[in-house]
């Protein structure tokens, strides 16, 4: 759906390749830090290099045993989950008060995109009532981790395409003790790239946005 707002107000993708979690991080405070009402919105599509991130709300006693792995402390919402290599790691940076849209509104719309994109791989998904993110048959195939500072969103979400998935058992993910993890090839041969593709269109028709290279 076209976005009510003027072709300005596009929001800018660019993917960033495999990236270090930490110089990300920062950017992404830098850049929300200095945003004035003209900043553009952006959304940044990465595949981090391994490390765990703790959320405000995390707990050590979730980190059970990460090994080599880094855990670094973030400013996200939520607990502790890992980033990797195949899988598909979001940053949502806009001004939710221009696009008149609230926190709520914000997560709805995410969650609600990566079902529709699961759906064009025929993955049936569910949501849980106070559990962010997104499931297939009871695992956990997705993971939302946001922040809100003055009005502007930053963080956003990961979507475990064709990753290792034995760094999760190192970790209570998202501080979750009956949930187990998957990735979208454990049910479909999936191509990351055409998979990215796919998750920004999706996040344009849900979130009502217009995107711009």
């Amino acid at each position: 759906m076209a976005n009510d707002l003027d072709k300005s107000a596009c929001v800018f993708t660019k993917d960033l390749g495999v990236t270090d979690y930490q110089s990300v991080f920062a950017d992404m405070q830098a850049y929300t830090r200095g945003r004035t009402p003209d900043s553009a919105d952006k959304i940044w599509l990465t595949e981090h290099a391994p490390v765990f991130t703790q959320g405000q709300a995390g707990k050590p006693e979730h980190v059970l045993a990460p090994g080599d792995i880094p855990v670094i402390q973030s400013d996200r919402g939520g607990q502790v989950t890992y980033h990797g290599p195949g899988q598909i790691t979001a940053y949502l940076l806009l001004d939710l008060r221009i696009r008149k849209m609230g926190v709520r509104d914000l997560v709805s719309g995410i969650e609600r995109s990566l079902q529709r994109l699961l759906t064009l791989y025929d993955i049936s998904s569910e949501l849980r009532s106070g559990a962010p993110g997104v499931y297939v048959e009871s695992q956990k195939i997705a993971q939302l981790g946001l922040r809100v500072s003055r009005g502007c969103s930053y963080h956003g979400l990961s979507l475990n395409v064709d990753m290792d998935l034995e760094p999760f058992g190192r970790i209570n993910p998202c501080g979750l003790l009956d949930t187990t993890v998957t990735h979208m090839a454990a049910f479909r041969t999936v191509e990351i790239a055409a998979v990215k593709r796919q998750l920004l269109s999706c996040l344009a028709a849900e979130l009502r946005l217009s995107l711009a290279d």
